[in-house]
């Protein structure tokens, strides 16, 4: 629906959330132009679902920190919060968890180390444009079309 479009409708309720998390994203990006995306696996939510690496930013943590963690946790690379380039985020909601979830994505060209799936994920580079036929979680499917330019 179009912002003028909604004008026109009386002005909604705010849903019911009972949780705010801050998680944040890293949109590795390799020197052909794809962009590394990682399925959750098994035995988690929303497992079989692709993503962008990335995860919970802890208590007193910093969005760039925790990215950095994640990546050496998730994927065995080293990074440093200099290697990030915030360029987009996501504001989404799991209405089925009742769940608000704030996401900023960072781009990050240098990285030391191969990515290897440390946690049992799935892994695969893709373009911008291949993004749209695979089975992304909701959240990040508004990222896309940023990718698509920055790339």
């Amino acid at each position: 629906m179009s912002c003028e479009s909604a004008l026109e409708l009386p002005a909604p309720h705010p849903p019911l959330i009972q949780k705010h998390i801050l998680v944040v994203a890293a949109a590795l990006i390799d020197s052909d132009g794809r962009v590394l995306c990682t399925q959750r696996p098994e035995g988690k939510w929303l497992a079989g679902q692709w993503e962008f690496p990335g995860g919970k930013v802890e208590q007193n943590e910093l969005p760039e920190f925790a990215l950095m963690r994640e990546l050496r946790e998730e994927l065995g690379i080293e990074t440093r919060p200099t290697c990030f380039m915030p360029i987009s985020f996501i504001s989404h909601i799991y209405e089925d968890k009742k769940t608000h979830v704030l996401m900023p994505l960072y781009a990050c060209r240098a990285w030391d180390g191969t990515p290897q799936a440390k946690e049992g994920q799935g892994m695969k580079w893709a373009r911008p444009q291949e993004m749209y036929q695979m089975d992304f979680v909701e959240a990040d499917k508004p990222l896309f079309n940023v990718l698509s330019e920055y790339v």
